[in-house]
């Protein structure tokens, strides 16, 4: 085949994605369970072939967000334990029981429910139980008093886990962190003084793995965005270094559709919001903001192509984008440009293309879309 196979792609190192689990794990140590987290498609690295990659590399835990994210899972013969996040809807409850999930509860309520649920069907039904603990979201704000008789009524449904979600990992200046850490942990000590002991206590997601808050991993952890390759910078504050090395596993291309000279003075893309200063040579890009690229890099994003940064040129389209090729006229219509990844010297990477769009690297790889083929090397 000449020139680019695809319109627009992904490709997904697997044996990356590996390694970024093993770094964890070793860093973790064998005392800690490490659960990747792979909602949302694996931020968008394809969640089955993800998964498949991590219960090889001994994972017995995955983290989504809801039921039918666990569905799929079981569908595609993922036999690892599977704890969904955030989705205890009364219509998908059925399926919790049908394929094996473990939900986590976020209400004293719910737990009563899914009991009850539980009770129908003469089987035990493990569960996590989730405190809010200053997120201000999705768990109980209930104290040790309030949640041991509840669980003590349990005929069926058992509380395996434990756990609680932090707001603001990456702030070293505040101290938030350190209060919800201290909040959580001693409603775990109440139940444990009321014989209540669940066989996981996780709170912490990439970030502290990654910068060692040894007092936040207890019996699990649940990495996500640090399995893709990225931990969030700190944001305020000094924090220790990172003792954590995981590298981008994923690698975004776009085509050439077009090669065009325009002369000075011509208006590029809608709204002509690019004039060109002088006589350029510009390449129109088979991919535009419906595949992920944030329209906000419109006039001031740039991609590699030919081994050098080009700018974009203009708006983004829904389905195109355009470039500036004057440094490359070798360039043709089906050569391959980066949109993230590495030519030689130069790179992008999800948090630098997301600087440049004003959002967060996480929004970058989850916003590329499903029409972006996915490529697994």
């Amino acid at each position: 085949m000449n020139g680019a196979p695809y319109r627009s792609w992904v490709e997904v190192s697997l044996s990356r994605i590996r390694s970024n689990f093993e770094s964890i794990r070793a860093l973790t140590g064998p005392g800690v369970e490490v659960m990747p987290v792979v909602k949302a498609d694996a931020y968008r690295h394809g969640a089955i072939e993800v998964s498949r990659t991590l219960m090889d590399a001994g994972a017995r835990w995955l983290a989504v967000s809801s039921v039918e994210e666990g569905v799929q899972l079981r569908q595609a013969d993922i036999q690892a334990r599977i704890l969904v996040m955030a989705d205890f809807l009364p219509a998908e409850r059925d399926a919790l029981f049908d394929y094996h999930l473990t939900p986590v509860i976020h209400s004293l309520d719910d737990v009563s429910a899914f009991d009850l649920e539980a009770r129908k069907r003469d089987i035990p039904a493990d569960f996590h139980l989730k405190i809010d603990s200053g997120m201000g979201r999705l768990g109980t704000r209930a104290g040790a008093a309030d949640i041991a008789p509840v669980l003590k009524r349990c005929s069926h449904a058992r509380i395996e886990g434990l756990m609680t979600h932090f707001a603001s990992a990456a702030d070293y200046a505040g101290g938030q962190t350190e209060e919800q850490t201290q909040t959580f942990l001693a409603v775990k000590s109440g139940l444990e003084s009321l014989d209540i002991a669940p066989k996981y206590i996780h709170m912490a997601s990439g970030i502290p793995v990654a910068y060692g808050r040894r007092e936040t991993w207890q019996k699990m952890v649940r990495p996500g965005h640090a399995i893709y390759g990225y931990v969030s910078p700190v944001s305020r504050g000094a924090a220790p270094a990172r003792q954590v090395d995981v590298r981008p596993a994923l690698v975004w291309k776009a085509a050439l559709l077009a090669v065009k000279d325009i002369p000075e003075g011509a208006k590029v893309g809608y709204g002509g919001m690019f004039r060109a200063p002088q006589a350029m040579r510009i390449g129109i890009l088979a991919a535009g903001y419906a595949d992920g690229i944030p329209h906000r890099l419109s006039n001031k994003g740039k991609v590699i192509a030919g081994g050098r940064f080009a700018p974009i040129l203009g708006a983004v389209s829904m389905d195109l984008t355009t470039i500036d090729l004057t440094h490359a006229p070798h360039l043709k219509p089906g050569d391959a440009v980066t949109l993230l990844g590495s030519e030689g010297s130069l790179s992008i990477d999800a948090q630098q293309m997301a600087r440049l769009a004003g959002t967060i690297s996480y929004s970058v790889l989850c916003g590329i879309s499903a029409r972006v083929k996915r490529v697994y090397v």
